[in-house]
């Protein structure tokens, strides 16, 4: 957009590239036409020389830059490659730390499920020790009262 209070005229105060190119190509020829055949020749072939060694040196221009744009992609490969290898190595640290408490909080589960086995095992054995015991006390009682009965039936025949 244009800025308020200011008139664009459409044209910009610097002649483009282009219309300089073909104010420098039209000076060639006017400077043409007042020379002879001989003289035309002459200035072709210094023109023709001139595109030469413009044309070698734009090529060395565009090689310079060439290898310029080489070197910076190789410093930005370089960049990419060191980027990348930083960034697995803290991927590979994160990854064992993340193993490593993984383990710890594995460990510690296993030893207080463990504990809690261990635990239960001690409550049942005790349970079942305490439910023996009685059952051994009522086994004795039992005999002992099996004995008394038997005693008691024989008195009782023999009192017969």
């Amino acid at each position: 957009m244009v800025p308020s209070g200011r008139k664009h005229s459409g044209k910009s105060a610097k002649p483009s590239v282009g219309d300089q190119a073909i104010r420098a190509y039209e000076f060639e020829q006017e400077d043409k036409k007042d020379l002879s055949g001989s003289e035309e020749d002459a200035i072709e072939e210094k023109t023709s020389t001139l595109e030469k060694h413009g044309k070698k040196r734009s090529s060395a221009v565009v090689e310079d830059m060439g290898g310029e744009v080489q070197n910076m992609l190789e410093r930005f490969g370089a960049d990419i490659n060191k980027s990348l290898l930083a960034k697995r190595k803290r991927l590979e640290m994160y990854t064992k730390a993340s193993l490593k408490t993984s383990n710890q909080k594995l460990e510690n589960v296993w030893k207080i499920q463990q504990e809690q086995r261990q635990k239960l095992n001690q409550e049942y054995s005790q349970q079942f020790l305490t439910l023996f015991q009685q059952w051994d006390m009522d086994m004795q009682k039992a005999e002992e009262q099996e004995e008394k009965l038997a005693v008691s039936i024989m008195l009782s025949f023999v009192a017969l």
